[in-house]
């Protein structure tokens, strides 16, 4: 069982800039996805605002969105760094697991990456994220150096701030 606080709203500007592409990506018909919200238990409600304040994670959660886009499941996670590097704590295990059984099912399973101090967005598939993962276990780097991240799986803001992540899903179907 977790801990939430304020500290569990970080990343959440980078989360509405992927709810916003969603509800594009739905209206124009290619694809659906919906976020997956964290299961918890409030524990202090603010009395004047109605607000939780202090709550419990209820358990693990999986990922952050999952859906479909253009009869291909999708689940991806979020993760938003102000570093030069993506720490692989940010990212848990049952996470990988579920993306990696996600994927031998016939989908794709994948996170965002946003690195705040380069405004530069990366699209990072679970089979690349599980070597860094592994590094890390056998006891070498912690992090995902922002140099390790491939530029062909870069990910563009377009006019409107849509992530438009749709194109790198559309480049890894391509190497199936």
């Amino acid at each position: 069982m977790g801990y939430w606080n304020s500290r569990g709203l970080r990343g959440s500007g980078f989360e509405d800039s992927i709810n916003f592409t969603n509800d594009i990506y739905r209206q124009k018909g290619l694809g659906l996805i919906q976020k997956i919200p964290t299961p918890i238990t409030p524990v202090e409600i603010q009395k004047d605002t109605g607000q939780i304040s202090l709550a419990y994670f209820n358990g693990k959660s999986t990922v952050d969105y999952i859906g479909i886009i253009q009869g291909v499941g999708v689940c991806f996670d979020a993760k938003e760094t102000n570093a030069k590097s993506l720490p692989i704590h940010n990212i848990h295990e049952h996470q990988i697991e579920f993306m990696a059984d996600f994927k031998k099912q016939g989908g794709i399973s994948f996170i965002l990456v946003y690195f705040r101090i380069f405004d530069r967005y990366f699209y990072l598939s679970v089979d690349r994220l599980m070597e860094f993962w592994q590094r890390a276990q056998r006891g070498g780097r912690k992090s995902i150096k922002f140099q390790e991240f491939d530029l062909d799986f870069e990910v563009f803001i377009e006019a409107g701030g849509v992530v438009h992540y749709i194109e790198a899903v559309a480049r890894e179907l391509s190497k199936k």
